[in-house]
């Protein structure tokens, strides 16, 4: 076991991480930013407002993101950010939201949902369904049709929407007519020093790992979990009727090949509704690569569409 792997060192480097992250919220012009986040994509508008929604775990702050124009009840998406279950950085995702309000046509609510080691496992997937759940039944009264709903989530973000997805089908819903795991982990029960990236120092090192899945599921025995670790070997349920998901790795991920194993998984219950590997590209390429984000989140908002749109025929 690394050193970074105990819990009482894991905790504390992560926290270090989380004050190193809101000092460079706070710089006005630096590029952790919340300006330098929003300042991405200028062309897009950007019509926010800002909710609390109510759950068991601890009330969960949310930006909703209107689409241009204001149709009514439009479909709504629900975005969880990334940052190794332990980095609270929503803002972080503000193109993202932008994109698909505008590209999708639908309202985006990016949660800002609790995180590790303060709120470690279950409590982030547990509040991320209970956000999804709300969502899916308050939608008369916020203006948007819950029952045209999607999830989606980059890294940390993607394990939650798969963990949501993973409830809803256990729990009899709420309906989710797409999932999206982009550059999710999948598979925490597998050591990080065990995973393989295909170039030789990946933007995901395995000491960070270490410091996040420590954080977040301090029992190695609880990482096996199905809302943690659904492309572990481990977990064997039947997916079927799970809401179908488009899984999008990056070729040079360390997080890779568990995306892929998950995405196979998917495929064999009819449940994949598509996969894309974006070439020479690491984990969080989207934050630094414009022209890439938008050729994915392009690919993301016309899948949230067409879901949309089916879901809605059915009804």
């Amino acid at each position: 076991m690394s050193l970074l792997a105990r819990p009482a060192v894991a905790t504390r480097a992560a926290k270090t991480m989380q004050a190193l992250t809101r000092l460079a919220g706070r710089r006005a012009d630096g590029p952790g930013s919340t300006a330098a986040w929003q300042a991405r994509f200028p062309e897009l508008p950007r019509d926010v407002r800002r909710l609390t929604v109510p759950t068991s775990v601890a009330p969960a702050p949310v930006t909703v993101y209107a689409p241009p124009g204001g149709p009514d009840g439009p479909p709504v998406h629900v975005n969880f950010h990334g940052g190794g279950y332990v980095m609270s950085m929503p803002e972080m995702d503000d193109a993202l939201c932008r994109f698909l309000a505008a590209e999708a046509g639908v309202v985006v609510v990016n949660v800002k949902y609790v995180v590790a080691p303060q709120h470690p496992f279950p409590a982030p997937p547990t509040q991320a369904y209970e956000v999804v759940r709300w969502v899916a039944e308050h939608g008369a009264e916020q203006g948007w049709d819950g029952n045209r709903l999607t999830v989606g989530g980059q890294s940390a973000g993607g394990g939650l929407a798969a963990a949501v997805a993973r409830q809803a089908l256990e729990r009899g819903g709420p309906s989710i007519a797409l999932q999206v795991l982009h550059y999710p982990p999948l598979d925490l029960a597998t050591p990080a020093k065990d995973k393989r990236a295909a170039v030789a120092k990946p933007m995901l090192r395995p000491w960070m790992a270490d410091v996040f899945d420590t954080s977040y599921v301090p029992d190695p025995r609880e990482r096996a979990d199905r809302l943690v670790s659904p492309a572990h070997a481990s977990d064997t349920d039947d997916l079927r009727g799970i809401a179908p998901a488009l899984v999008i790795t990056a070729e040079h991920d360390l997080l890779r090949a568990e995306a892929r194993a998950y995405a196979a998984r998917l495929e064999g219950v009819g449940a994949l509704a598509g996969r894309h590997d974006v070439l020479g590209a690491d984990h969080g390429y989207d934050t630094k690569d414009d022209e890439r984000a938008r050729e994915v989140y392009g690919l993301i908002a016309s899948h949230v569409r067409r879901a949309t749109s089916t879901s809605a025929s059915e009804k």
